[in-house]
């Protein structure tokens, strides 16, 4: 309820604000009311509030001593590790109703003691996995597995794939009957092998989820021979590894995606082939500025664009009156962040 000074104060501000000008209508919202409730104030020719208070108690509201007998119960010896869904049944088994789950629930959340009850340590938080930063190709790498469907149910092929976060660039795949640590660490050798990177150069990173070839005995001793660091995702968390994942949609949800399953593994490794061909040398990426995958990591995007400024200029020169203002600024982008800390904000790149 508003107070009766509170009313005062706020009639006097109006009528003042009404006498220097201002509209009765603008003068109320900004005080918060409407212009018939100051009309009712100064009709009642007081401020007080007329309202009756009635102060409602539920019927079914437990008391005190119900409350501390739900406290008491709960931290008895035998129920001090239970949650209420395990006291409750409990206690209808041996004949005794005390107050339902959903009360039980309140009152110890209202006595602070809704946490983890059990013996065993309670589960710690995941902690976000460190940020990488690529200021160039060969930095940071991302790779993943995913399914492709067979003409035979429940069998798949997996398509290894790792790809460059800072061009986007496809640098490794291959496509298998099974999952395997030995495979991901053979496939990680050639792609190294491919891209040119040895002990000489910095050490590049290599992230990935948590599966199980992922972090494999094989893999990761064979990432410690060449001097790649292993990076990984919180578990259950997707968003740790959204380079891999944007890539599965470009690749599964494109119109090159077959109707059909792949009938042999054969026709599935044809298909990525064909794929990464395309993806590399003809995708324009937009999370790039519109260049392709291998422009980007030979560095050729700051070239491209200059020449797409320079066109655009000409372009407005010729024709002045169809352009509105500045040209369209084709730049370079910039640097790529694989898990940014916080205080960078939670996306610098698309993906």
């Amino acid at each position: 309820m508003i107070a009766p000074e509170t009313r005062q104060m706020a009639m006097n501000l109006i009528d003042e604000a009404v006498d220097q000008g201002a509209r009765l209508t603008s003068a109320c919202a900004l005080m918060g009311v409407s212009v018939r409730t100051i009309e009712r104030w100064k009709q009642q020719n007081q401020c007080l509030d007329r309202r009756t208070v009635r102060v409602h108690r539920p019927a079914n509201k437990l008391t005190e001593q119900e409350r501390q007998q739900i406290i008491d119960i709960a931290n008895t010896p035998r129920f001090s590790a239970l949650p209420p869904s395990q006291i409750v049944p409990r206690l209808a088994d041996e004949g005794r109703y005390i107050a339902s789950e959903s009360s039980f629930y309140r009152t110890l959340k209202a006595f602070n003691q809704l946490h983890h009850r059990g013996p065993a340590k309670p589960r710690k938080p995941a902690v976000a996995p460190r940020g990488h930063c690529a200021t160039g190709p060969r930095q940071v790498w991302s790779w993943d597995i995913t399914y492709l469907h067979t003409t035979v149910k429940g069998q798949f092929f997996y398509l290894y794939l790792m790809l460059d976060i800072y061009s986007r660039k496809i640098v490794g795949w291959e496509v298998h009957e099974v999952e395997r640590a030995q495979l991901a660490g053979q496939l990680l050798m050639r792609a190294t092998l491919a891209e040119r990177i040895d002990r000489t150069m910095p050490q590049p990173v290599l992230h990935s989820d948590n599966g199980s070839p992922m972090k494999g005995a094989t893999m990761l001793a064979t990432m410690q021979s060449l001097g790649v660091v292993p990076s990984f995702s919180r578990p259950s968390v997707s968003n740790d590894n959204p380079y891999s994942e944007s890539l599965f949609r470009t690749l599964k949800g494109g119109p090159r995606w077959p109707d059909k399953p792949f009938e042999s593994l054969t026709e599935a490794r044809q298909w990525v082939y064909d794929f990464v061909q395309w993806y590399n040398h003809e995708h324009r990426h937009s999370a790039i500025g519109f260049v392709t995958p291998v422009q980007r990591h030979n560095q050729q995007d700051s070239a491209i664009m200059a020449q797409r400024r320079v066109l655009y200029q000409q372009a407005k020169s010729k024709r002045p009156e169809r352009w509105s203002g500045q040209i369209r600024q084709w730049l370079p982008s910039g640097d790529v962040w694989l898990n940014p800390p916080a205080s960078l904000g939670k996306k610098l790149s698309g993906v």
